[in-house]
């Protein structure tokens, strides 16, 4: 347990130190965040805000991780690993399409197309090798199971482990898609997006510990847990905590820095490569409810433009929509940041309740 405690103090300490200095960096460099012409009015004077701090939550927790593991002098794992993977691969194509959009104050960065291949690709690599790397018990790091807060009895390679493969993938590309995306679109106000990631993250932390104590291997029972490292994805988890808790201190309104889709990008990884590999795939949905309502909004939206021929909302984000109705942006974040702690109780409640009365 040592080491979940010195991620989460390392990430912390790191990311707090280091953001201002990467802030001034970034106006030195002239890279500040452009926003669309329809954004609220609250967001014009960040127009100078500098961007792509989502960079120094990576590689807090990057370096924690490690800490906590040098310290401590344990080994790093494959799940572990393969999540940081996840969370540095999406990262990086969102630091592409930041890189992009600042400079030239072109506020669509990377082309849609573009910038789904990028995700598509690195969640392909994470999830076939999820599916392999077998540790001495036999256990991957994730299964071809669907998953609620353990596998259930929908297995993808019902008809053979090849179309178990290509289902998989699918289904993680599904997954990684729709987090990392949730959570860009849900990045629109100062802190929103950082703060409530914290919380889904923490929770992480209590699933990993609790999973790790009811390891089948350790304490065998109809509720012990089949999860390859939990014990390490809780120190992962608590290292991108106290990143994004360092990076909130700057974040919160008004911001001095901004995660960017660097950030956005990775943070949503991270939390579909946790739900993966600690085996709670449709939990991780009721966990991360916040940015669900938020991308259900723009698909409803979406929807409703197309039979009424013009938007439900006046701009393609629900925070952004209720800033634009005359909410003061602070306000609007705390109550937001009600509401995701809300869905985070709901689902370590459900969590909770399906070990309580697994028969």
């Amino acid at each position: 347990m040592t080491e979940i405690l010195l991620a989460l103090a390392g990430g912390l300490i790191l990311s707090l130190s280091s953001t201002p200095l990467f802030a001034r960096l970034q106006v030195r460099e002239g890279r500040d965040q452009s926003f669309r012409d329809d954004a609220p009015v609250s967001h014009l004077g960040q127009r100078r805000t500098p961007t792509m701090g989502g960079a120094v939550i990576v590689a807090a927790a990057l370096l924690a991780y490690v800490l906590a593991h040098v310290l401590t002098l344990t080994s790093a794992t494959a799940s572990g690993l393969l999540v940081l993977l996840l969370m540095v691969g999406l990262g990086l194509v969102g630091c592409l399409d930041d890189y992009i959009q600042t400079p030239h104050q072109r506020s669509l960065g990377l082309r849609r197309r573009t910038k789904l291949t990028g995700q598509a690709l690195v969640a392909t690599l994470f999830a076939v090798l999820a599916l392999q790397l077998p540790n001495s018990g036999h256990r991957t790091p994730a299964s071809t199971f669907i998953s609620f807060a353990r596998d259930t009895d929908i297995n993808l390679a019902f008809a053979g482990p090849a179309l178990g493969l290509v289902l998989f993938v699918l289904w993680a590309n599904l997954l990684i898609a729709g987090t990392s995306s949730g959570v860009n679109v849900t990045n629109r106000l100062d802190g929103l997006a950082a703060g409530a990631s914290a919380m889904v993250f923490g929770a992480y932390v209590l699933i990993g510990i609790w999973q790790f104590s009811q390891d089948c291997q350790s304490t065998p029972s109809a509720q012990c847990y089949e999860v390859r490292d939990p014990l390490d994805l809780a120190v992962v988890a608590a290292a991108i905590v106290g990143a994004c808790f360092g990076f909130l201190w700057w974040n919160a309104a008004p911001a001095k820095v901004l995660m960017g889709t660097t950030g956005s990008l990775a943070l949503g990884g991270a939390l579909a490569g946790l739900a993966v590999t600690t085996r709670t795939e449709l939990l991780g949905i009721v966990l991360a409810g916040l940015f669900v309502v938020v991308t259900l909004a723009i698909i409803l939206r979406a929807a409703a433009g197309t039979l009424a021929g013009r938007g439900a909302l006046r701009m393609t984000s629900l925070p952004a929509h209720l800033g634009l109705a005359g909410w003061n942006e602070v306000t609007l974040v705390i109550r937001l940041w009600i509401i995701a702690g809300l869905f985070v109780a709901l689902g370590l409640g459900l969590f909770y309740a399906e070990w309580s009365f697994r028969p």
